[in-house]
């Protein structure tokens, strides 16, 4: 979800229009204040960039293009316009969080769309019991899950002080301040948006994979331990609100995971011993966040055996803690007849002794470090107990719950970390295991006749690889110790190790081969009692041929006895990653959403059919080309059943700062998350616009492939990669220090699209502001069918887009992306091109498909304004228009100055700069990148 959706999350949704007039005069009004924060941002930048030189102000305010300014002064120019995008961004996060808790004053939390009271009481509305949904919620397995792709552009630097700049708004804008404590609160605020336009947005060099690590953790270690057990209490709130007749505290059931440190498909910089380096800092942290919490209760729990009687269970519980902590004698002279506090005492004395032996830091020697979070937690478990039994509940509620939840959650491993690997270096290397020792003739390979019997053969057997004598390729000696990383991980702390995500999954021989790695590297337990644990192997499948194979994969897959067992020992689940941003890249934007669909509700049946529980991981971006979708919307346009309590969902770059930078923004998009997986599993058996209509499928199959081949026509293109590497800066995205991961996979050329990845396809498409890979073949699809279907056609269509959930959703995000598409400056990025024909070709294409898509979006919403519908959309974007025409006429003129010289790191070093900052403020402005 990229910034834009912090704000625009139920633009046009159905449920919008159900608001209350009075909602509808708040809104309104908070949109004028939300110009008063504006307002107050921009002069205080404006203050600041004056300073400088005073032209810099009214480019600010738009009266005065970038690209009128002195050449000295471009990077000056493009540093201010950035500043004031990520300052228009908090502004808005502002102006949401503040809409939300005015429509919630003037009516109840049940109005906020999407909320979990909000959805609580449809459900029960709709039928559905307390008990029911306790049920469901008990069972929950929502994991927002935090991955390494390059879309973040800021700095924790930035970061630190975009959260300074967010907390001095909030607290100016109380009403508690005499005018003069204010404006030491805009004296304040000014200061940090100074520094902002001071702090060089441009890395120097490329993050390593220990810094993104660290930006990672920064979401965690400064908001998420913190706000996420929150959200058990706002859930807690909703079902006392709705099913008072069980008041038991409900868990929020989420489940973090992380690719960072993990993710070695195409990066050669994530090695097997950097992943147990990141997984010490993963559990680090972990333990590090009950410090703070428990120095707290130290504080607080100040409750004294002269007042009340201390329960005799508690007491059991406080001599085996100070007995472990190995200072029994010091605690209890430090806090005389407060056994809480002394509880307490030896519980820090135990959790520093775990840390200690993480760290290698010298430590009490008469501590007893903690074996699991599950010992510390049933210790938090007895304190909460005993605080209950003395009748203290209000305290136990507010001190010792959130703690309970955060141990719950976080474990001791924070975020578990998955590994993800691409299935041609899996096949590559248990090739080369399997040949060992192998005479010519023998020797098995994918592709070659007989390797999908001998991978069958080698998991059936219980030999493994004699390694003695051999010298391993770089890629085999790296998965071997992978492996050993993952076993000892597990050993250590199962929850810190997630799944094993096997990219570019194209056959059943594929997650064989995964499954035999595992095996040999003793991880995978089947039935064997002597193993270490199970790992989930976790297909990922990315183009619309792999999800099309898919069903086929998994049920032969399962049909296999020694991945059955495996199973099994996983609970009879198989999660199944579906990958949106190759599948657009691959087939377009439609028929990449009509394909994940069907996959979903093919493999579910597959699933049913071989009685385990299938669970989808959803690969999405930022921006709407993969995925980018507004959370509750899209998530409620999945198929009936498919979500049914479990959901994965990848929060990417920008989309993580965006989500996660503040507490009070974290908190609703975690809600809005987890109330949507609720609503979904509840309700979508009886969902009509999710049920299945013949008439209906029929219609999307048919668009689905003339989408396809209107956007193969013209990615197929003569001359097509040359217009797309000379009309977009994609190779001089490569200069941009935003992830440690190269471009391409396997070091592709600027010819080879296939080994292209799909954030820079979808980052070079915005910048030129075609943003093709959002629209493009839509257009000629609806009118195809309508051509041959006649006026039945458009009647089809306009039915589809009145009661199709996904039919809906695909629409409104094409529109939304095409009033974002400006073809007036993608003319200018098309002079770029050198060849004239492969120009007027292809760009000529694309204008058509324009013009048709409007009139055909136009003709099935019945809208003549394709901006109306989602007026804080529009508003966002032309906020921004006037600066952003001109960082753009800018850096079309930057990309033919760099590419004038032969080499472009060898261009004018400020040039070079100013590129690069402004292909930055273009995603600030957008609002993401890919």
């Amino acid at each position: 979800m990229s910034n834009v959706e912090v704000m625009s999350q139920h633009d046009d949704a159905p449920e919008i229009r159900a608001q209350t007039r009075e909602s509808a005069m708040a809104d309104a009004g908070l949109e004028q204040g939300g110009q008063g924060i504006r307002g107050l941002l921009l002069s205080q930048l404006s203050a600041v960039v004056r300073r400088r030189h005073p032209d810099l102000a009214k480019v600010l305010n738009g009266t005065m293009s970038i690209r009128q300014l002195d050449e000295v002064l471009w990077l000056d120019g493009l540093q201010a316009i950035a500043a004031w995008f990520q300052l228009l961004a908090i502004a808005e996060e502002y102006t949401a969080t503040s809409r939300r808790r005015a429509v919630e004053r003037k009516g109840s939390a049940d109005a906020v769309l999407g909320s979990f009271s909000n959805v609580i009481g449809q459900v029960m509305a709709d039928g559905s019991s307390g008990d029911e949904i306790r049920r469901v919620l008990g069972g929950l397995r929502v994991g927002p899950t935090m991955t390494a792709h390059p879309t973040e552009t800021k700095r924790i630097t930035v970061l630190e002080i975009h959260r300074r700049i967010y907390r001095t708004l909030t607290e100016a804008e109380e009403q508690r301040w005499s005018p003069r404590e204010r404006e030491e609160l805009i004296d304040r605020l000014r200061g940090e948006i100074e520094l902002l336009w001071l702090t060089g947005e441009l890395r120097l060099e490329k993050p390593s994979v220990d810094q993104e690590v660290a930006w990672g953790l920064h979401f965690f270690k400064e908001i998420l331990f913190e706000t996420v057990p929150k959200l058990g209490d706002v859930l807690t709130a909703a079902m006392r609100r709705h099913a008072p007749e069980n008041a038991t505290p409900v868990s929020p059931n989420l489940r973090f995971a992380t690719w960072i440190g993990g993710d070695r498909d195409g990066n050669p910089f994530v090695t097997a011993e950097l992943t147990r380096d990141s997984l010490k800092e993963y559990r680090r942290t972990a333990l590090e966040s009950y410090i703070g919490p428990l120095e707290k209760l130290m504080v607080e729990l100040s409750v004294s055996t002269n007042v009340c009687t201390i329960p005799e269970t508690f007491r059991d519980a406080l001599n085996s803690a100070m007995d472990l902590s190995g200072r029994r004698d010091t605690i209890a002279t430090r806090n005389p007849n407060e056994p809480f506090r002394q509880f307490i005492c030896a519980l820090l004395a135990r959790l520093r002794a775990t840390l200690a032996d993480e760290t290698g830091d010298p430590r009490d020697a008469g501590a007893t470090p903690y074996r699991s979070p599950a010992e510390m937690r049933g210790e938090i478990q007895a304190l909460n107990q005993a605080l209950v039994e003395i009748g203290a509940i209000a305290v136990a509620e507010r001190l010792v719950r959130p703690l309970l939840w955060q141990l719950e959650i976080f474990g001791f491993h924070t975020a578990a970390l998955d590994i993800r690997q691409n299935a041609t270096i899996v096949n590559k290397v248990v090739a080369e295991l399997l040949n060992l020792g192998a005479s010519e003739g023998d020797r098995v390979e994918k592709g070659r006749p007989g390797w999908g019997e001998r991978l069958r053969e080698a998991l059936r057997s219980p030999a493994k690889p004699d390694l003695q004598g051999h010298e391993l390729s770089e890629d085999a000696l790296e998965l071997v110790n992978l492996f050993k990383v993952i076993r000892d991980a597990k050993i250590k702390d199962n929850r810190a190790i997630g799944a094993f995500i096997l990219s570019m999954t194209e056959s059943v021989e594929d997650m064989v081969a995964c499954h035999l790695l595992a095996r040999w590297g003793g991880i995978t337990a089947g039935d064997d009692p002597s193993a270490a644990t199970t790992l989930a192997i976790v297909p990922l499948f990315e183009t619309i041929d792999d999800l099309r194979a898919a069903p086929d994969i998994l049920d032969e897959m399962i049909s296999i006895p020694a991945i059955r067992r495996s199973l099994r020992e996983c609970g009879d689940r198989q999660e199944v990653m579906l990958g949106y941003s190759d599948s657009n890249k691959d087939g377009g934007f439609f028929t990449s959403n009509w394909e994940l669909s069907k996959a979903q509700r093919t493999l579910h049946d597959v699933g049913v059919k071989r009685r385990v529980k299938v669970s989808f991981f959803h690969g999405r971006g930022g921006s709407v080309s993969r995925g980018g979708a507004p959370t509750g919307r899209a998530i409620a346009a999945q198929p009936p059943e498919t979500v049914d309590g479990a959901l994965r969902v990848t929060e990417q770059g920008e989309v993580v700062s965006a989500k996660f930078a503040n507490k009070g923004t974290a908190l609703h998009n975690l809600e809005i998350l987890t109330a949507s997986v609720l609503a979904h599993t509840l309700k979508s058996p009886h969902e009509k616009e999710l049920k299945e209509n013949a008439e209906f499928n029929e219609a999307m199959e048919a668009l689905s492939g003339l989408s396809q081949t209107a956007y193969a026509d013209l990615i197929k293109s003569e001359g097509f990669i040359d217009y797309f590497n000379q009309s977009s800066p994609v190779e001089e995205l490569g200069l941009l220090n935003i992830g440690s991961r190269p471009a391409r996979r396997f070091g592709g050329s600027p010819k080879d699209l296939s080994e292209l990845r799909a954030i820079p396809w979808v980052f070079a498409w915005s910048q030129n502001r075609h943003l093709m890979t959002g629209w493009y073949g839509i257009g000629t699809a609806f009118d195809s069918f309508v051509k041959v279907r006649g006026e039945d056609g458009m009647k089809i269509l306009k039915s589809m887009f009145r009661n199709s959930r996904l039919f809906r959703l695909i629409v409104d995000e094409v529109e939304k992306q095409h009033y974002q598409c400006d073809l007036e400056i993608a003319t200018d990025y098309a002079r770029l091109v050198e060849r004239q024909s492969v120009r007027e070709e292809i760009f000529g294409k694309i204008r058509a498909e324009y013009e048709l898509t409007r009139k055909m979006l136009i003709d099935v919403t019945g809208t003549e304004d394709l901006s109306e519908r989602f007026p804080v959309h529009k508003r966002q974007i032309d906020r921004v228009a006037p600066q952003l025409k001109g960082v753009h006429d800018l850096q079309v003129e930057l990309l033919s100055r760099v590419r004038d010289n032969a080499k472009i790191r060898e261009a004018d070093p400020r040039m070079l700069d100013a590129l690069l900052l402004s292909i930055h403020c273009t995603s600030a402005g957008l609002g993401w990148t890919g």
